[in-house]
């Protein structure tokens, strides 16, 4: 299949335009909030990714983990290790559930970690707060949903990212 190339170059200048147009209406950076959820793997990493990519680019970011403890993971060593100057890492989960067996335990740790994360994520300096297994302490009832909704709308800063992640969002 042979297309010419004088037709395509039209073409792309086409689609060119038009994305041209479509960005010129986009003249507002604002911060994101990110969920990943599901039931396979890689939803964790997938938001470490994010904030080693953060890192990267020298954004001040932070990690809550809300279910994972003391359980010491790749992430959290290479972060601690190596960039704690950029990146303020917070296990305060006890493990998950079915460990615990303890519900107000595990309550008593998800609004900790919750209380840590709202002043994080207040901080305007911060681009990025990722909520690592949130979702699962918002399923489990452990924090009000409604409450962190409302937070997330009316008290996070325009510029900062939040990712949730964790199962049932």
């Amino acid at each position: 299949m042979s297309i010419d190339p004088e037709r395509h170059a039209e073409k792309m200048a086409r689609k060119k335009a038009a994305r041209d147009r479509i960005m010129a209406t986009k003249t507002r950076e604002k911060g994101l909030i990110v969920v990943h959820t599901g039931k396979g793997k890689g939803k964790s990493s997938a938001a470490f990714g994010m904030v080693f990519r953060a890192i990267a680019h020298g954004m001040p970011c932070a990690v809550v983990q809300f279910i994972k403890g003391a359980r010491m993971s790749g992430e959290r060593m290479l972060i601690e290790r190596h960039f704690a100057d950029l990146c303020a890492f917070h296990a305060m989960g006890e493990g998950f559930t079915w460990e615990t067996q303890d519900r107000e335990r595990d309550i008593a740790a998800a609004r900790a970690a919750w209380e840590t994360a709202k002043e994080l994520i207040r901080d305007p300096a911060r681009r990025l707060v990722l909520l690592d297994e949130i979702n699962i302490a918002l399923r489990y009832d452990y924090l009000d949903t409604a409450e962190v909704v409302r937070f997330l709308e009316t008290e996070k800063p325009e510029m900062t990212h939040v990712i949730l992640t964790g199962r049932n969002a």
